[in-house]
């Protein structure tokens, strides 16, 4: 015996549920406020990159003038010495606007010619590079002599001695590079006599120059960083008292 389905219970099965769909409405109040989330999270990378970048620039301002002083200072105590025949000549110059020095220390070596041979000689100078996006200075060492630092050119006899005596770039962006001699309360940004001085004083920055009213560039005291350098340290060192006033010393 059949039974009877309601209508309702007909119309009931036979159709599928699905899911609503998703108004115009709240489609665009979806893809605004993911545009907003999305802005705010590039704003906050942004502002985190740049801070990072500061940080990494300050601290390049302070590691890269500690580490040429470094060198400078490590070539002067390995080349000059005591009774040995090394001179140190010291050449202001200007170029484009920037103040730079040229340091060159040469130890000779008196051999059973007549004719002193170089056993050493390494050259600090400063020049501005046309070629490159950084604006400043560029920082060469160059190195010649008897005896080569690099010891793959020094085996390599298909290179010419001119090939061998190449500038290397120490560092780019320099504003500011100086090279003196303290003589009392002065000093002399030129050096070209036989006896060594005491010491040398270099000083060098990466800040942003000013124009002086000489026309060239300067950089604020502040930014520069300064080392001074004794040349020979097993020297005697004669210490002056100076009395105060109303005060005997005998």
């Amino acid at each position: 015996m059949s039974q009877s389905v309601p209508n309702d219970m007909r119309t009931n099965s036979n159709t599928s549920r699905e899911p609503p769909g998703f108004s115009l409405a709240e489609v665009l109040a979806a893809l605004t406020i993911g545009a907003m989330i999305l802005v705010a999270v590039l704003s906050v990378y942004s502002q985190a990159e740049r801070s990072v970048a500061a940080v990494n620039r300050k601290l390049d301002s302070i590691r890269i003038p500690a580490e040429v002083l470094q060198r400078i200072a490590e070539d002067l105590d390995r080349t000059v010495s005591p009774g040995a025949d090394t001179r140190i000549t010291i050449e202001p110059g200007v170029e484009d606007g920037y103040q730079k020095s040229r340091l060159t220390i040469t130890r000779t070596l008196n051999a059973n010619s007549s004719k002193p041979e170089i056993f050493k000689e390494i050259t600090w100078q400063a020049g501005y590079d046309f070629d490159s996006d950084a604006e400043g200075l560029v920082i060469y060492r160059g190195h010649r002599g008897i005896a080569l630092e690099d010891k793959l050119l020094e085996g390599d006899s298909q290179k010419s001695k001119a090939d061998r005596e190449l500038f290397v770039p120490m560092c780019a962006g320099v504003t500011y590079f100086k090279v003196e001699v303290p003589q009392g309360e002065k000093f002399l940004d030129k050096w070209s006599s036989t006896s060594l001085p005491r010491g040398i004083r270099v000083t060098i920055s990466f800040a942003e120059p000013f124009k002086t009213v000489k026309g060239t560039l300067d950089v604020p005291e502040e930014e520069k960083i300064t080392r001074t350098i004794a040349i020979d340290k097993t020297r005697k060192i004669i210490f002056v008292m100076t009395p105060k006033e109303g005060v005997d010393i005998k």
